[in-house]
């Protein structure tokens, strides 16, 4: 009989904003807590929640600790802010975490002022050991004041992962890895968002002035994808319009929000299109609409080489699917994976080694490869804000198409 294994040590975690990103709501598909008691197991200890809404979080705990990950919220404190965490810390009250996932509304981090700066308070209270994952959007501030953030976090030497998903899915690495072993030159770059709203009950989504808009706060995730696959963009050549509320094609039917309580000029656009030359030559276009019912998106990312065409489809649901055109053949081959979480591979990538979960099985019962997370992370603080600055350029563009 082979000599039990000796217990592996608690990964403590805590939780830095408690909306719905971190626990889920009705109507969203992530869910932040969910993925890393996958990626963790028993192994898993929440040692705190941070937010200020002691209602919100009273309710998060009771559920969580009605459910089967129980134990792993048996001893999970709730601080108001970073600063008492800070306190509790000191007096030795608090555990040091091992992950600390920064998911408040964009408008208290991303800069280095006071009162916005939650990267810089997380470093003077816990240090740099603990793996820091930031949500997107990095901030709602120009990113004039982001870059120094990336700039404090990289000196500080910690590890650090911002949540572009979408990367991490498995069609993408998939399409990235075509373009990479055949020396595939990208000439085009086209993508599409449409975005479903009647059931987005948030007030500040609609609110350019809160959230900074659509193109910043939702299409960033294919912003990114399309510079992820198709190299960097050329910032001064983004030119962009759009279709205000204002304007007789903009409105909408469905809308679960009074949008009377916001300024006029702080409405959000319901269509955005942009294009731009990428630094290689090659050519980038976006579509987002906010005019879809329900809570199903549709979208399409295609990139397009000497004779290699690649469709990247409805990547929000539960099987997107890669079709592939290749100079073999004029048939498109398809490729999906079923069960591909990305929002589970970006914890497994940045948890590394201290994850738990078991490699999925096939059908024959050998290890599934193909369904296995990417080892590394594959969004860095300091490639985020090019992103951000990016979707920044977008808006700003888009918003000179409608001054009036």
């Amino acid at each position: 009989m082979s000599p039990t294994s000796p217990p592996q040590p608690p990964v403590r975690v805590l939780f830095v904003g408690a909306g719905n990103i971190t626990f889920g709501n009705d109507n969203v598909l992530w869910n932040h807590s969910l993925r890393i008691e996958k990626c963790l197991g028993a192994r898993l200890e929440v040692i705190g929640v941070v937010d200020p809404s002691v209602e919100r979080v009273n309710q998060v705990l009771l559920q969580k600790r009605a459910s089967a990950a129980a134990p792993c919220y048996s001893t999970t404190k709730h601080m108001l802010t970073v600063q008492e965490a800070k306190v509790q810390s000191d007096r030795n009250m608090l555990d040091s975490p091992d992950l600390i996932v920064l998911a408040t509304p964009p408008h208290y981090r991303g800069t280095m002022q006071p009162g916005r700066d939650l990267e810089a308070q997380i470093i003077a209270t816990f240090g740099s050991a603990p793996r820091l994952f930031c949500e997107k959007p990095l901030s709602t501030a120009r990113p004039i004041e982001v870059w120094p953030v990336a700039t404090f976090l990289r000196d500080a030497g910690g590890v650090v992962s911002v949540g572009y998903m979408l990367r991490y899915l498995r069609v993408v690495q998939h399409a990235k890895s075509i373009l990479r072993d055949n020396n595939v030159t990208v000439m085009a770059v086209t993508a599409r968002y449409s975005m479903a709203y009647s059931k987005v009950r948030k007030l500040d989504w609609w609110n350019k002035a809160k959230q900074c808009g659509p193109i910043v706060e939702q299409a960033t995730h294919f912003c990114d994808l399309c510079r992820y696959l198709g190299g960097e963009v050329d910032l001064a050549s983004v030119r962009a319009c759009a279709l205000e509320h204002y304007e007789p094609a903009g409105i909408l039917s469905s809308m679960a929000v009074e949008e009377s309580q916001i300024d006029a000029q702080d409405r959000i656009p319901r269509a955005t299109t942009a294009f731009w030359k990428y630094q290689t030559g090659a050519l980038g276009s976006l579509v987002h609409t906010v005019t879809l019912h329900g809570i199903k998106y549709s979208n399409e990312i295609v990139v397009g080489g000497d004779g290699v065409q690649l469709r990247l489809v409805d990547l929000y649901s539960s099987a997107p699917t890669l079709y592939v055109r290749t100079p073999a053949s004029e048939h498109e081959e398809s490729f999906t994976y079923p069960d591909d979480d990305p929002f589970y591979s970006e914890f497994a990538a940045l948890l590394g080694s201290r994850g738990v979960s078991a490699p999925r099985r096939n059908a024959s019962g050998s290890e599934d490869t193909a369904s296995c997370p990417p080892p590394e992370i594959l969004s860095s603080y300091e490639d985020a804000c090019k992103t951000y600055e990016f979707t920044w350029r977008i808006r700003d563009e888009s918003e000179k198409s409608t001054a009036h």
